[in-house]
């Protein structure tokens, strides 16, 4: 397929949006989109703003995002569906999208970040699902306060500690690129499954929907913010917390999705730790990659709400 830019596909996506509405098709059916409408609003948290969007009905679900993700960067259709049963809460970590401060360099203090959002909002037991880097939040949220976490989402990201399989070049080499570069290509690689022709369809499905509510500017890209990104990664493998092994007796229960082809965190590195975590399940989407939530919003959205619920 011939590369587009990006800008190119987000200027008809918004153009599109400014005749349609902040609508949705779901099941051939067009509904007003909560997610595209929620308002944008402040927490105070360690004396400065973070941003969060709160909206739908339900047991609270906290939702951490991907590298470089923003408040915009969620697919709203794969949100508009989990909001039917959950009442779900996206943020922007400090320093990163619409929020002030600057990104935390611990997943200890990012975890501390939710904590501190979900008491602004008079929280005490919510939720908690994590996309990616998101995904270590998750966890790291789930270990260090368990009494605050009913159940966990882990979507496309692996365990702490070592993991056998690593990243695959072709992700840092697109994840890094500054916003004027990217392409859709560079979704592709990043999300989808290169090879297959449906998978990359849903790839522009899913940015044309992103696109109704993308501000790039928001989209984290200087190579000091995107340092502090990486700067938990060390600890993380080194696991001295022994978060790994501690899945053996973890009693909160926990859903692992991931893409059966994810070039950053490979579902291949889960085998060994499933069987060794009585209280979590894995489930794989075939030709998917980095972003299955977004290429099956409504089998991922069913499968979490389902989860979540019983």
């Amino acid at each position: 397929m011939k590369k587009i830019q990006l800008v190119a596909i987000l200027f008809i996506a918004l153009c599109f949006n400014s005749i349609t509405g902040y609508s949705q098709n779901v099941a051939g059916k067009t509904v007003q989109s909560l997610s595209l409408k929620a308002t944008t609003q402040f927490a105070i948290v360690n004396h400065h703003k973070v941003a969060y969007r709160k909206f739908g009905s339900g047991v609270p679900l906290i939702m951490a995002n991907r590298f470089r993700g923003t408040l915009d960067t969620w697919d709203p259709l794969f949100l508009d569906l989990l909001a039917k049963q959950n009442t779900v809460i996206t943020f922007d970590y400090s320093g990163i999208g619409y929020s002030e401060g600057e990104l935390p360099l611990t997943m200890q203090d990012l975890s501390a970040e939710v904590i501190s959002l979900a008491d602004y909002l008079k929280i005490d037991k919510f939720n908690m699902l994590g996309w990616s880097y998101g995904g270590w939040i998750a966890q790291y949220v789930t270990f260090l306060y368990p009494s605050r976490i009913a159940k966990t989402v882990v979507i496309d990201a692996n365990a702490m500690g070592k993991n056998e399989i690593p990243m695959d070049p072709a992700f840092a080499k697109s994840g890094m690129k500054p916003n004027k570069e990217l392409q859709l290509e560079d979704y592709v690689i990043l999300f989808f499954e290169p090879k297959s022709e449906k998978s990359r369809e849903a790839a522009r499905k899913s940015i044309e929907r992103i696109s109704k509510r993308l501000d790039e500017s928001k989209v984290p890209e200087k190579p000091e913010v995107l340092q502090r990104y990486f700067a938990p990664n060390a600890a993380v493998v080194e696991d001295k917390e022994n978060f790994r092994a501690a899945y053996a007796t973890l009693r909160t229960s926990v859903m692992v999705i991931s893409g059966d082809h994810d070039i950053s965190f490979a579902v291949d590195n889960w085998y060994p730790l499933v069987r060794k975590a009585p209280t979590m399940q894995l489930i794989v989407f075939p030709d998917a990659g980095h972003g299955p939530q977004h290429q099956y919003p409504e089998l991922a959205a069913g499968y979490i709400s389902t989860f979540l619920k019983n």
